[in-house]
């Protein structure tokens, strides 16, 4: 079973997207992937380098990640893929901890997990990194979901079954709308992370940062808080 699971005596249980919501991926740690996902690709399927970078947005846009289009119609090896793609070169330098987050996280009552579509080696390595890691209780990675990533509502059904969780008991912080939606259907309170005006109808609430989201946590969590 994925960490290490606090008794089941919490109301509420918060469940967090990594990238682009617990830190900021996009400056260093995005470019970085992007590039080795497009070597992989052109090393691995024999392709041209404009052709393996437009073959991992597509894939991207159309299932949510990269790697389900990969497997989908190339049959690609996904342990392979995320072993060789995810290991980044300069941890400490390209990941940083947004201020206030590990404060912020260690006040939060209730159940914390780590729902992400990267793999569990990346995912342990930036939550130590960033120092997050003693404060939340379980990461539910790509691997645990059969490789099925969000927005694929069976990788949703999977974390809920497995960490025995009512999806109404559930809060979904996201930078991502479109992987909000599934969580929305499922019954959980859906909140986004994002600096962008305007929000789609299923999403419950939204804010800059996780900082500012839980300082706002009643309002978010629900009347079940």
């Amino acid at each position: 079973m994925p960490g290490h699971l606090r008794p089941p005596s919490f109301r509420r249980t918060w469940i967090f997207d990594l990238d682009n919501t617990l830190f900021d991926a996009s400056r260093h740690v995005f470019p970085f992937l992007h590039e080795s996902m497009n070597a992989y690709i052109e090393t691995h399927l024999h392709v041209g380098a404009g052709q393996a970078a437009q073959l991992r947005r597509h894939y991207w846009l159309q299932y949510g990640a990269t790697l389900s289009g990969l497997v989908r119609h190339h049959g690609t090896d996904p342990a392979h893929f995320l072993h060789i793609t995810h290991n980044l070169p300069d941890c400490e330098r390209m990941v940083g901890c947004l201020p206030g987050m590990r404060d912020a996280l260690r006040r939060l009552s209730g159940r914390k997990i780590v729902f992400t579509n990267s793999p569990l080696h990346y995912a342990e390595r930036i939550l130590h990194r960033l120092g997050l890691r003693p404060y939340i209780d379980a990461v539910y990675s790509i691997e645990h979901s059969r490789y099925r990533g969000k927005p694929d509502i069976r990788a949703f059904r999977a974390l809920l079954a497995d960490a025995r969780l009512a999806a109404r008991r559930c809060v979904m912080v996201e930078d991502s709308v479109r992987n909000l939606r599934p969580a929305k259907r499922l019954g959980m309170r859906t909140a986004l992370v994002s600096l962008d005006a305007g929000r789609a109808a299923f999403v419950d609430c939204q804010a800059r940062s996780v900082v500012a989201l839980l300082r706002a946590r009643r309002k978010v969590s629900g009347t079940a808080a």
